[in-house]
């Protein structure tokens, strides 16, 4: 078995029984915590925030969109490894070292938890480093940890609220009321940006071509991460003065920020699959003229609509599956040219190009001569 499929293969086994056990712990704390009723409402109101902060990252995973089976994979991790890894190493921690409620958040906190979230980027990183292309991609996954990892936290903390447990007050509909407006309200936005400065350590890592910036990149991303969440965690032990003012001081500007980063990123991506895909036309891989209806994403949705206009949903899933082809092309090919390709580029590149090759003669852009069947 090449290489390749061993890595594909190590990783599948590993988050499938991570996650599968983090879930079957996940179910035994929640069932721990209080009535089934009081989970059940905890489990509607953190759920509410999630469908908004998803849709944010996958509109920016538009150009050459995750395997919907990688970002599952990441959610699942969020919410039920990385929540229960984190909780098991607090709790040790507690345990036998003593730590104190406020050091345990400020500080514990954000190292365990980051760690936890972190890790499934490694592992991307290790074993599946040809589905990371750059900074976009890392934060894409990134969020999708740490929209799982504040949903089951979310349900965590609206249940203790409500029962008055873990310093959250007297319990009830009041306290209820307040955890939702702050963690599902203020802050949805949280533990994704957190976790996006390991996820731009690990795209960084993988366009570089030096060695120290491999290495280096996802070890200041997490400390990142460490950081603004540490930060965002002190706020919450010395008042709600200092949450209003690290909020409105440091984590709106990350935020906005963070989004601003997101955006140049994607931005560049379209620049640089004009070039690589330039390249390639040159080199006879696809047509010139297909590149504009090809990284354009106005371009992409008028092509997309022609063809069903024109010859169906058949001919609309041949355009699709030829847009995406020549857009992995392109990101593979770009990889190629800065000479960070992964080990199977040329296999990948073989399939890229097969199915560039079975979906052109099916095809036609707007204004051209739609393929009889």
């Amino acid at each position: 078995m090449p290489a390749v499929r061993r890595n594909s293969l190590a990783f599948t086994v590993v988050v499938t029984v991570a996650v599968t056990l983090g879930a079957l712990l996940t179910l035994l704390v929640l069932a721990l915590s209080g009535a089934p009723g009081i989970t059940l409402l905890a489990t509607a109101l953190a759920a509410l925030p999630v469908g908004p902060v998803l849709a944010a990252y996958l509109w920016l995973d538009r150009y050459e969109p995750e395997p919907r089976a990688l970002l599952v994979a990441g959610l699942g991790w969020g919410a039920f490894v990385a929540t229960m890894a984190a909780i098991v190493v607090q709790g040790l921690g507690g345990l036998f070292v003593g730590f104190t409620d406020t050091s345990s958040l400020a500080i514990v906190a954000p190292v365990t938890e980051e760690a936890s979230k972190g890790l499934f980027l490694v592992l991307l990183l290790w074993w599946r480093r040809a589905e990371v292309d750059g900074i976009l991609d890392g934060i894409v996954y990134a969020g999708m940890v740490g929209v799982g990892f504040a949903f089951t936290e979310n349900i965590l903390y609206l249940a203790s609220a409500w029962n008055g447990t873990d310093g959250m007050g007297p319990g009830g509909i009041e306290a209820v009321t307040g955890t939702f407006v702050v963690r599902c309200i203020f802050s949805p936005f949280a533990h994704p940006l957190f976790t996006a400065f390991t996820g731009v350590g690990i795209g960084l890592a993988v366009s570089s071509r030096r060695p120290a910036v491999r290495w280096l990149a996802p070890i200041g991303g997490y400390l990142l991460a460490v950081l603004a969440h540490a930060t965002w965690n002190g706020s919450t032990v010395f008042g709600f003065g200092s949450f209003a003012i690290v909020y409105v001081v440091i984590m709106a500007p990350a935020f906005i920020g963070m989004i601003g980063l997101a955006w140049w990123a994607r931005e560049t991506e379209a620049h640089l699959l004009r070039v690589a895909l330039g390249d390639a036309a040159q080199r006879g891989l696809l047509p010139a003229t297909d590149i504009g209806w090809v990284v354009d994403l106005r371009a992409r949705r008028e092509a997309r609509r022609f063809a069903r206009r024109a010859g169906g949903p058949d001919a609309e899933r041949a355009m699709r599956d030829y847009q995406q082809a020549a857009i992995e092309l392109g990101f593979l090919h770009h990889r190629l040219l800065r000479g960070t390709a992964p080990a199977d580029w040329q296999a990948r590149g073989q399939d890229f190009l097969g199915r560039i090759q079975a979906a052109r003669p099916r095809i036609a852009f707007p204004g051209q001569v739609v393929p009889q069947r």
